[in-house]
């Protein structure tokens, strides 16, 4: 953009509700209530959730107000995407906007997978009402997701046929949000589903915790018992390194730091918008959804129906079996199973839905912003290409594609780009610098103790995570140890093509800089 001209008028937020609920939205998905309890139940019960706090404390919260401050700031330079903010952040260094290729690539390859989990969800929702897999014992239950996923043809199932239909439907439904923008799609979107979604998450946590022991000779088969597993600490565990590596990787992971998610939708705040109560708003809704309702479903659940030496074993099972298996068997033994069976899965759905829709944002704002493409026709080009990439999660979903992206894309890449986020944001763009943007507007003052925090504290934690990483697995993964020799062609080939996406990123970010003049700072100087 010439210098002086206007700047492009870019879409914006209705109104400070609408922004918390959308990036509520982004992180309140199958994590909270899935993942998390599968980790803490993994990782000592309540010895889990000590690191887990301070995790929330040195890494969460100072990386969500990192994100929201600088998000704000580069949509003031017309950049809705992590290269272009890493830009505004340091634009002496023609490199800086590449690490932000991360904050696409992440987000991108983990929607490939997640949409396809996300339209499992439907499908059960409907499922539940029908009756389709009604009076099947845990045997049958796992057949019936089998059958489903298309790994083994069964009496339930004779193909993925099913499974793609409610892909489609679920593609095609992200789309047509992402397509109204952020105003008309996202922020209606959350406006309506996050409300729903807490409404049938505490009618299924009060009913959970409602439960009577089913058997009188077995009192401890109840719901306290449960939340004692959680919340009752095993100090010993606390010297386990792999405890806390799990619980910081729960952090990133529930609150969307280290995506390039919120980077994106804080671009879309104006100059004087406060960022620091907004932020801190929006990880409490997120901590309410995932500790106090992901945390009463389903350990004390399962806990009531197959008893507290049980939980573990269930837990590591993996959270599929967890939501998939044992959820729909505990509530087919209660009155009502079906329409609880129903809520659980429509919840699911709306927390995933919310959260798919903030994965493509940053690839969409990125094209839109830097290619001046418009919206409508961005994102019809992001969804085909997308739903293309599925395919291959589809098809080869029991080679382990699925869970080879999501160890680049939803491991590793948050980690490394939380890492250089802090790093250049408090070392390179100047930590006063970074204290003054945050109370830009603020409505609160953020406490003091968090400028040492977010300046020190916060990357050397990440840097601790990396070098532990380092030392004690990287060896084993490059050289795909433990994967069955008849699957390490389809791994190979998916590093490749992920290789390629990363690359090709990193060629449309070199093309969008390559003719680019200096834009005018919306809103303020700079």
């Amino acid at each position: 953009m010439a210098k002086g001209a206007e700047p492009r008028i870019r879409d914006s937020w209705g109104s400070r509700l609408g922004v918390i609920l959308a990036v509520a939205g982004s992180a309140v998905g199958l994590g909270n209530f899935l993942r998390f309890p599968v980790q803490a139940a993994n990782n000592g019960g309540g010895a889990f959730m000590i690191p887990y706090f301070v995790s929330l404390l040195l890494l969460g919260i100072p990386l969500m107000w990192v994100e929201w401050t600088i998000g704000r700031y580069g949509g003031l330079f017309g950049h809705g995407s992590a290269p272009g903010i890493f830009h505004s952040l340091y634009d002496r260094n023609r490199f800086v906007k590449y690490f932000g290729v991360i904050g696409i690539f992440g987000p991108l390859v983990i929607y490939v997978y997640y949409v396809y989990i996300e339209s499992w969800l439907l499908a059960y929702a409907v499922y539940a009402l029908t009756g389709a897999y009604q009076g099947a014992d845990q045997a049958g239950m796992q057949a019936f997701l089998r059958g489903y996923q298309g790994i083994e043809q069964n009496r339930y199932f004779s193909g993925v046929g099913p499974a793609y239909l409610f892909f489609l439907i679920t593609a095609i439904l992200n789309m047509v949000i992402l397509s109204r923008g952020i105003r008309h799609g996202i922020e209606r979107l959350c406006k309506i589903a996050m409300p729903l979604l807490f409404a049938f998450a505490v009618v299924i946590a009060v009913r959970v915790l409602t439960f009577g022991a089913p058997d009188p000779a077995r009192p401890d088969f109840n719901p306290i018992t449960g939340l004692g597993f959680l919340w009752n600490p095993d100090f010993s565990a606390l010297w386990s390194g792999k405890v806390w590596l799990a619980a910081a990787g729960q952090v990133f992971f529930t609150l969307s730091v280290g995506f390039g998610i919120i980077l994106t939708y804080a671009s879309y705040l104006s100059r004087n918008e406060d960022v620091a109560l907004s932020g801190l708003a929006s990880v409490s809704t997120n901590e309410f959804a995932e500790v106090v309702l992901g945390g009463s479903i389903v350990i004390p659940a399962a806990c009531v129906f197959f008893g507290p030496l049980m939980i573990a074993p269930l837990a590591a099972s993996g959270a599929f079996n967890l939501g998939f298996v044992t959820m729909p068997l505990i509530f087919q033994q209660i009155p009502l199973g079906a329409l609880f069976a129903f809520l659980w899965f429509a919840l699911l759905f709306l927390a995933g839905l919310t959260s798919s829709v903030s994965m493509l944002q940053p690839a969409i704002a990125f094209i839109e912003d830097e290619f001046r493409i418009p919206r409508k026709y961005v994102a019809g080009i992001v969804g085909l290409i997308t739903f293309a990439a599925t395919h291959p999660v589809i098809f080869f979903l029991g080679q382990g594609v699925l869970d080879e992206l999501d160890f680049w894309a939803g491991t590793v890449g948050l980690v490394v780009f939380g890492t250089a986020e802090v790093i250049l944001v408090a070392w390179i763009f100047g930590m006063e610098k970074v204290w003054k943007e945050i109370h830009e507007g603020a409505d609160i003052r953020v406490p003091k103790i968090f400028k040492p925090i977010i300046q020190y504290v916060t990357p050397i934690f990440l840097l601790v995570i990396l070098a532990a990483w380092f030392a004690q697995d990287w060896i084993g993964v490059i050289r795909m140890e433990g994967v069955a020799a008849e699957n390490k062609p389809v791994i190979i080939a998916t590093r490749v093509a992920l290789t390629l996406l990363f690359g090709g990123l990193c060629w449309m970010v070199h093309l969008a800089w390559k003719k680019r003049k200096p834009a005018r700072v919306r809103g303020g100087k700079r």
